[in-house]
């Protein structure tokens, strides 16, 4: 059924694919080696489409369109405005060093991030299997691009072949597993798929394991995206591999579109089995605060200790998905996921400084991609070691900055639940927080304590360097004052349950 509020639904979605065709075409009349026009006609459309994501979800409306197969809810539209603004950011930071390494003879890289950004949005308002799929294959399809995309090196070749071959393997177990709950439930709408579990239809005739199954591949599939253990492995060497512009673009915005996805399918859909997938996320988590700090530990690349630092995070973020449903009950709910959406805007924002600052330290041939490669930054710039050092103290805990809070957050929320098993899990949480403080603060000693190894002029133009300013700030800020992101995140996710 297609009417007036199916429009008002996704009209984000059609607005960003248009502009995306029209900057595609622009783009063929820009000669200029930085492709100024295409550069500030996309910033311009994420900018516009962000307000308007922002003042809808303030309205607090939810608008279903289509036939139930997209919502526009407050928690999707604020995922999606801090999506376009990350995407914002991103190419701000990204424009100089693509420039340098041929990355912008056409205008690929920007429509290619407007399209995987399409693939975000359309991932966080399907409310329907297909949809959901189609939206993760936009957004994957358009990632293997982006990484590849410096086509005379062998290293981005190789990150792109290895993220292609995995990518497609976890899209396979996530089609493989909603095909099984669909043959369980009769149904690829997410609400009727609750309802028909809830309802106990999908437990007669053997369904039930399936159903189980099918929750096992659904969950492979959903923690391949978030990058977590054991479906880590091309974390690191896509990280490491791809441009630095490129590494940013995906292991930022995109982390928003798969919370979003978690919560859809595992919430919103298959709650009733809150039991099953609880535990299969609670291993999760474990491995990865353990894997993720300890081998981030032994990292000499800071693209690969920041790869383990992001699987450590994300574990750290699954956490808080545990204390939702509680030997039934649900009134943890919107405490619990609100404290996991914190955490991954939080954590977003202090990816995006952190390799803010690796993008604008780089030059034509070379990439400051080792730890070492920071020794004495502080003496060389103050203003980019400090918002290094402030986004490795809130990625470590350090109070008074965001990180902290987005820590305690879930902390509480486990605590919450007043269950030895979760009062264990955070006990484990803040020591794996301990360990994992000692490489943040490692490569704080490196920049204020070593001498320094380069000498070069650091460049970087004034929007890229106004933009990290206001980036590190907002760390320190929302640290200080933390209580708006956090009440926006708990009143978006509670509207989810009303």
């Amino acid at each position: 059924m297609i009417d007036k509020l199916s429009w008002v639904a996704a009209y984000p979605e059609i607005l960003l694919l248009t502009m995306a065709c029209v900057i595609a075409l622009v783009d063929l009349g820009v000669k200029t080696p930085l492709r100024g026009a295409t550069y500030g006609l996309t910033l311009l459309t994420l900018a516009v489409i962000a307000l308007l994501q922002g003042m809808a979800a303030a309205s607090g409306n939810t608008v279903v369109g289509f036939g139930g197969m997209i919502v526009s809810d407050p928690m999707g539209n604020w995922l999606k405005c801090f999506a376009s603004i990350a995407m914002m950011v991103t190419l701000v930071y990204g424009r100089g060093y693509s420039g340098q390494r041929d990355m912008l003879r056409g205008g690929e890289l920007f429509t290619l991030g407007m399209f995987a950004l399409l693939g975000m949005f359309v991932m966080i308002s399907g409310h329907n299997f297909l949809v959901i799929y189609l939206g993760l294959e936009l957004l994957t399809l358009s990632s293997y691009a982006l990484v590849a995309l410096r086509r005379d090196d062998l290293q981005a070749t190789e990150a792109a072949m290895k993220y292609f071959v995995l990518g497609a393997l976890a899209s396979g177990f996530l089609l493989y597993g909603l095909s099984m709950v669909y043959g369980a439930t009769g149904s690829l709408d997410v609400g009727e798929v609750l309802k028909a579990i809830a309802g106990g239809q999908a437990t007669l005739k053997g369904s039930a394991q399936v159903l189980t199954l099918g929750l096992v591949f659904v969950v492979a599939g959903l923690a391949f995206k978030l990058g977590v253990v054991p479906f880590h492995m091309w974390v690191p060497d896509v990280y490491q591999g791809a441009p630095t512009a490129i590494t940013l673009m995906i292991g930022g915005a995109p982390k928003l579109a798969a919370f979003a996805i978690v919560i859809r399918l595992l919430v919103e859909g298959l709650q009733p089995l809150a039991v099953d997938w609880q535990q299969m996320l609670a291993v999760l988590a474990v491995m990865s605060l353990l894997v993720g700090n300890l081998a981030a530990i032994a990292q000499t690349s800071l693209k690969r200790m920041l790869a383990f630092s992001t699987i450590a995070q994300m574990g750290f973020m699954l956490l808080g998905l545990l204390a939702g449903v509680v030997q039934g009950d649900t009134g943890n709910m919107a405490n619990a996921y609100g404290s996991s959406m914190f955490y991954v805007i939080t954590y977003v924002l202090t990816t995006l400084g952190t390799f803010g600052v690796i993008l604008l330290l780089s030059r034509s041939g070379f990439e400051s991609d080792n730890i070492s490669d920071l020794a004495g930054l502080n003496q060389r710039s103050p203003l980019y070691a400090g918002v290094m050092a402030i986004c490795m103290f809130s990625l470590a805990g350090v109070p008074p900055l965001v990180g902290f809070y987005a820590k305690l957050s879930v902390l509480q929320a486990l605590l919450a639940s007043s269950g030895a098993f979760y009062v264990g899990l955070a006990v484990f949480a803040v020591i794996m927080s301990l360990i994992g403080a000692f490489y943040y603060l490692r490569l704080v000693k490196v920049m204020y304590f070593d001498e320094p190894t380069q000498t070069a002029d650091i460049e970087a133009g004034l929007d890229a360097r106004s933009v990290l300013s206001i980036n590190g700030a907002l760390v320190l800020v929302l640290g200080i004052v933390p209580g708006g992101l956090m009440t926006l995140c708990a009143q978006a996710v509670a509207k989810l349950f009303t």
